[in-house]
């Protein structure tokens, strides 16, 4: 473990130093740390012992930084010594609650690094706090300190540095932001926590990183879907649900009934942020990238909000008896859609409403009759098949990091050389003030015929395979008879727990159809369901020809409409009848790790 640490600080070294500062510890005087900033990251070196030891900060693992100031003490005097760092206060400059007597202008910066403790990986929070006094007057310390706040800046937003430029940041180049989040919160997905959790563990890693937001939050069912399909969201870069994947699946959907739609996906990127009791989406863009997940399933999805990384995503086109739809996790009849479906009334149980009910429909245990058909892949595409992954971490750099680390220059320096401009605009530190927090107001509006309303027009993509209505193409392969379940994904996870197809991936413009014939016994079903977990049923031989996964482009579902059963399309119940779903190869684009 160490051994990639050290690879990684050595090659630090050899990447080409943009800036470098001698710094002390406040409470130790003796113990001297030399920072070195790099195209790479941050490299802290102890040089107070005999052994030097370096700590690497990787640039993947900050996330933002900013210029503060000390708070103004109560009962303070100018004879005081300052106060020990645990109780150090600091303030942006325009807070007017600043110190006068402190000169020192400290630097923020917020990384959340990887720790691997053998079978726990997770993220920690850790502030590395520079604090600038080297010379005599606040204002040339501020101006080193923004410095290196500028630099960090642009090597975070992935711009080009040359370092003979470097001394011009001292003038405080001002940083542009391109971006804006709207977030689409949805207050009672999952056990109703979706607005506590925004407000505590999404908003802080937002300001740390100075993203500018705006908020909504919806107050009836399709709330989301008329929003997008209504408003000006070119004024947006970003549009992140908040909740579970139905809020997603209203929001793409919204796209899809507006005639833009084309435009909205070329320019606007999705994200999500999982509060809800399936999470599918979000648990497969940390399994994907190898984030950690557990316990803290916002971090992964936060953070990819303000890494920006864009990878590109499936759309499934979804056609029923009345509707056309856009699915972007999964649709399914029988066993699974049962259960989520009539599950509902455990909700506020979380996921584990799904565990339970589970149980239940395997003791009362259900077939259906009809017809399945997909399209298979062709002999090329099946070679191209990714191979089932063998890795189960991250990463394994094991940095021990304490939660904060305060440095400090040394007091007094004389400056050396007239690399500052003389105009100093104070504080780079954008404020939150702008962001939005609005909530809907307007009634129930929701598109219904049966209420005399206009059902909306849907636009996108257009079919590429033979109608619903029309005869299945030679080409597919055709099942009838009787089925526990027939479910597809597009996702390796249908929900936190559910590992559904191991080989799946975002943009891999494959669908993953199971089929789970009636002739399955109850003991085959329960050894299935419980290899979900770890995706054990993807890999496990059925030689009985009860149980299949196969890879399709396109797939129909035409059930007995005598029976009752439910459908469902990213666990969103739609009408009992016949069902087709093609899929769109990388048709939008999604936030990751």
């Amino acid at each position: 473990m160490a051994g990639s640490r050290e690879e990684k600080c050595e090659n630090l070294n050899q990447s080409e130093t943009l800036l470098e500062e001698t710094f002390y510890v406040l409470s130790k005087k003796k113990s001297v740390f030399r920072v070195k900033l790099s195209k790479l990251g941050l490299c802290l070196i102890n040089e107070s012992e005999e052994l030097i030891k370096e700590q690497l900060i990787s640039i993947n693992d900050i996330i933002g930084c900013r210029c503060l100031r000390s708070k103004k003490q109560k009962n303070s005097c100018a004879c005081q010594s300052l106060a020990r760092t645990s109780s150090i206060k600091v303030v942006d400059e325009k807070s007017g609650d600043h110190d006068d007597e402190d000169i020192s202008a400290y630097l923020y910066i917020y990384a959340y690094i990887l720790q691997n403790n053998g079978s726990n990986i997770h993220r920690d929070r850790t502030i590395i706090t520079l604090r600038f006094r080297s010379f005599d007057k606040y204002e040339d310390n501020y101006k080193e300190a923004q410095r290196w706040r500028t630099v960090i800046k642009k090597l975070l937003n992935g711009e080009s540095i040359e370092k003979k430029n470097i001394f011009e940041f001292g003038a405080i180049i001002p940083l542009k932001e391109d971006r804006r989040l709207l977030f689409l919160l949805n207050p009672k997905s999952g056990a109703g926590r979706g607005r506590a959790l925004f407000q505590k563990k999404v908003v802080p890693i937002l300001q740390e990183a100075e993203v500018p937001y705006d908020l909504q939050i919806t107050k009836y069912a399709n709330y989301a879907r008329e929003f997008m399909r209504t408003a000006n969201v070119f004024q947006w870069t970003t549009v992140v649900a908040v909740g579970g994947d139905g809020i997603l699946f209203e929001v793409l959907n919204g796209v899809f009934e507006r005639p833009d739609w084309l435009e909205v996906l070329n320019r606007i990127v999705f994200a999500i942020i999982p509060s809800g009791s399936g999470n599918g989406l979000a648990r497969t863009i940390a399994h994907q990238f190898s984030e950690p997940y557990h316990p803290h399933p916002t971090l992964a999805a936060t953070l990819a909000l303000v890494k920006r990384h864009v990878e590109p995503m499936d759309i499934v086109r979804v056609e029923t008896r009345s509707k056309i739809m856009f699915s972007f996790l999964s649709a399914g009849w029988g066993l699974l859609s049962d259960i989520d479906i009539e599950s509902e009334s455990l909700r506020m149980l979380g996921g584990q409403r799904f565990t339970l009910w589970s149980l239940a429909r395997l003791i009362g245990l259900r077939s259906y009759t009809g017809k399945v058909s997909y399209l298979p892949l062709d002999e090329r595409q099946q070679q191209q098949l990714p191979k089932m992954s063998t890795k189960t971490s991250v990463d394994p750099a094991n940095v021990d990091f304490p939660d904060e680390v305060l440095l400090e220059t040394a007091e007094m320096r004389t400056r050396l050389g007239s690399w500052y401009s003389a105009a100093s605009r104070r504080s780079a530190y954008f404020s939150m003030v702008g962001s939005v927090y609005q909530s809907t107001t307007g009634s129930n509006n929701e598109e219904d015929e049966e209420n005399g309303t206009k059902t909306p027009l849907v636009y996108g993509p257009g079919s590429q395979v033979a109608a619903l209505t029309a005869p299945v193409p030679d080409n597919w392969v055709c099942l009838e008879g009787q089925f526990v379940m027939v479910h597809a994904s597009y996702q390796s996870h249908l929900g936190e727990d559910c590992l559904f197809a191991p080989r799946s991936k975002l943009n891999d413009g494959i669908i993953w159809l199971l089929i789970v014939h009636a002739k399955a016994t109850r003991s085959q079903l329960l050894h299935f369901l419980l290899g979900l977990s770890t995706g054990a049923h993807a890999t496990s031989k059925d030689a009985s020809g009860s149980i299949e996964l196969v890879p399709c482009l396109a797939f129909r579902i035409e059930p007995d409409v005598s029976e009752q059963g439910y459908i469902t399309v990213d666990g969103e119940h739609v009408e009992y009848g016949p069902i087709q779903a093609e899929i769109f190869a990388g048709l939008s684009r999604i936030l990751v790790p």
